[in-house]
């Protein structure tokens, strides 16, 4: 699985409902396709700029439909406009995806009778194969002090940009959690040029977050 689909299993409750608001939760999908383009070798930032180094296909069709917008842009952007604009419409391929493929279900229902929802619990009433993994290699990435690998690394980064940490650690010392996910931030778990780019798409998913929020709440009528 891409990072964006494992991110989005550890975002959702068993029940099939977000364990966050849609804000943090998009805007975590958007990074997360463009920390595994950047993984894959895909773009780069330079200058404080998206730049695409390699244009062949992942042959995964959301990363690539991805990399294909950032091609077709007339002039390259900082990974904040990428953040934004994949924030608008990964969550809906991600889960149409998972759905496909047996990953999750969907049940649509009212809330008080009135309000439709729709719930994407797993599939067989367990929690999905791929995000037991994802949560075990994480929890283990925090719970020892050796070294981490950069796709662990990553979602990590992602887990704390994004205020999931306590929902992901649950039953563990919340501070120490937190200093370990900072010390897992900076640590030189990738190549120095791929982490600078990590850094910074990273960096752009918090003022995502952070922009999102205060437009929000200043367009909220008194």
């Amino acid at each position: 699985m891409n990072l964006a689909e494992e991110f989005l299993l550890l975002a959702y409750d068993d029940d099939g409902t977000p364990l966050t608001d849609g804000t943090h939760l998009d805007n975590g999908l958007g990074g997360a396709l463009l920390l595994e383009l950047a993984l894959a070798g895909r773009v780069d930032v330079a200058d404080k700029k998206v730049v695409v180094l390699d244009d062949d296909a992942t042959g995964d069709t959301i990363l690539d439909r991805a990399l294909g917008r950032i091609l077709a842009e007339d002039r390259n952007r900082r990974p904040g406009h990428w953040v934004t604009k994949f924030a608008k419409d990964t969550r809906p391929q991600v889960l149409d995806r998972l759905v496909a493929d047996g990953v999750l279900t969907v049940e649509k229902d009212k809330v008080l009778w009135v309000f439709p929802r729709t719930r994407y619990p797993a599939a067989n009433g367990v929690e999905p194969v791929a995000e037991t993994e994802a949560r075990q290699r994480m929890q283990a990435a925090v719970l020892e002090a050796g070294p981490v690998d950069p796709r662990t690394a990553a979602l990590c980064a992602l887990v704390a940009a994004t205020d999931l940490d306590r929902k992901v650690f649950t039953g563990l010392d919340r501070k120490v959690v937190q200093a370990r996910l900072r010390e897992i931030g900076a640590g030189s778990w990738a190549a120095a040029a791929v982490k600078k780019t990590l850094d910074e798409i990273q960096a752009a998913v918090m003022v995502a977050i952070v922009a999102s929020t205060t437009a929000a709440t200043t367009s909220t009528p008194n």
